[in-house]
C-alpha cells in the first residue's frame, strides 16, 4: 500500500503559536523527524525561559521510573522572575500508564495553572494513543503535535537554505538526488550536506560530490539491487546484496524494501500503459523526489507487464517462504533475485 501522507497541521499551529506568544500548557510531541522536534523544544526553552534561570523554570524528567509525585510538585511550582516554568517528560508512556497514574494525571489536567508549559516527549518509545476518557482530556486540554517529515517542496526548500548557510549552492536535480539516497529525514540530510559542503570545491554541489560522500540508506541501496534485477543484471545485484550483508542487513528487512520497490515498478509500468507519466507515479507512492520516478519509469520501459506481475507475485512468495517454511532467509533471497534476473 502508498504510505499515507503526513499531516502537520498541529506543528504549524504550535508554529503560529509561539510566534504570537501564545504557547499552551500542555503537549504531546511524538514523530520520525527528531530534528524539527529538538529544534522546537530548543526554540520553547528559549521562549519561556530566561537565560540564567534554567534552575528554576525549567527541569527535564526521565520518563522511565517517573516519581509521578515529583512530577505533580514540579507542576505546582511558582516561575522565579518569570511567567512561565517549562517541564520536559521524555519517554513516559503517557497513554499506557496504570490506572492509578492517569487518575492522579486527570485530575491535574483537568486544572493546569497559565504559568506552566508541560510537554511529554515520546523519543525512543513508540507513540500509541488508543482511545478512552483520558485520551480525550489529553486531547481537549493540550495538543498532540507530530514532528513527521516534510513535504517535498519544503523539504527541498530547506536543503537549499542549509547549503546557503555553508556557502554552497545547489540545483534541483541533486537536491532530489541527496534525498534519494540519504533519505527524506532532516535528521540525516543535516550532516551528510555538512560533510558534502566542505568537500566539494566548487561553489554549486555536484551530482558527483553527492555520489562521493553521501552515505546510502537502506532503501537507496536496495534501490540499486531492484534496479540490478530489472536490468536482469543478476551479477551487479549479488554484488549489492554481499555489501547490505556486509553491513548486518537482514534478509527479511532487505526483502521487504525490495518487495515495495517491485510494487514501485509494477506501478510504473501500469502508469505507462495508461500514457501517464512520472508526477502520476510520485503521487500514488507520496515519493519526496522525482528522481526515484524517473529511475523507475526509465526501468519499467525495460520491463514488459507480464514480467512486472510475475516479480510482484515472486516476491511474495519469498516472503512466506521466509517467515513460515524454515527455509535459510540468504538462500530464499538468492534464488528470488536469480528467478528475477532469469526473467
Amino acid at each position: 500500500m502508498p504510505p499515507k501522507k503526513n499531516d502537520n497541521s498541529a506543528y504549524l499551529q504550535l508554529r503560529r503559536d509561539m510566534k504570537a506568544g501564545e504557547v499552551g500548557r500542555l503537549y504531546v510531541f511524538h514523530g520520525e523527524e527528531k530534528y524539527l522536534m529538538e529544534r522546537c523544544l530548543a526554540a520553547l526553552k528559549k521562549q519561556l525561559v530566561p537565560a540564567g534561570m534554567e534552575d528554576f523554570n525549567y527541569r527535564a524528567f526521565d520518563g522511565k521510573g517517573l516519581d509521578l509525585g515529583e512530577l505533580l510538585d514540579a507542576m505546582d511550582a511558582l516561575p522565579m522572575m518569570s511567567d512561565r516554568t517549562l517541564l520536559v517528560v521524555n519517554d513516559f508512556d503517557l497513554f499506557g500508564a496504570a490506572e492509578g497514574a492517569k487518575e492522579r494525571l486527570s485530575a491535574a489536567f483537568s486544572d493546569l495553572p497559565d504559568y506552566l508549559c508541560l510537554i511529554f516527549v515520546y523519543d525512543v518509545l513508540e507513540f500509541k494513543i488508543g482511545r478512552g476518557k483520558f485520551q480525550e482530556l489529553v486531547k481537549k486540554t493540550g495538543s498532540i503535535v507530530e514532528f513527521a517529515p516534510l513535504q517535498r517542496s519544503d523539504l527541498m526548500d530547506w536543503v537549499r537554505r542549509r547549503c546557503r548557510v555553508l556557502g554552497k549552492e545547489i540545483e534541483n536535480g541533486e537536491i532530489e538526488y541527496l534525498i534519494f539516497l540519504c533519505g527524506g529525514l532532516m535528521t540525516g540530510l543535516d550532516s551528510e550536506i555538512e560533510k558534502i559542503a566542505s568537500y566539494a570545491k566548487e561553489k554549486t554541489i555536484t551530482h558527483a560530490d553527492i555520489a562521493a560522500l553521501a552515505d546510502p540508506v537502506l532503501e537507496a541501496r536496495v534501490f540499486d539491487m531492484t534496479d540490478a534485477v530489472s536490468a536482469r543484471d543478476f551479477v551487479r545485484a549479488l554484488r549489492v546484496l554481499s555489501d547490505l550483508y556486509g553491513l548486518n542487513q537482514h534478509p527479511i528487512m532487505i526483502l521487504s524494501i525490495l518487495g515495495r520497490h517491485l510494487r514501485q515498478l509494477y506501478t510504473a509500468r501500469l502508469t505507462l500503459e495508461s500514457g501517464k507519466g512520472a508526477p502520476g507515479l510520485m503521487e500514488m507512492w507520496n515519493m519526496k523526489t522525482s528522481w526515484q520516478a524517473n529511475r523507475l519509469m526509465q526501468a519499467a520501459r525495460g520491463c514488459s507487464l507480464e514480467w512486472c506481475r510475475e516479480s510482484v507475485r515472486l516476491a511474495g512468495e519469498a516472503d512466506l517462504a521466509m517467515k513460515s517454511t524454515g527455509r535459510d532467509a540468504e538462500e530464499v533471497l538468492t534464488d528470488l533475485l536469480l528467478r528475477l534476473a532469469n526473467g
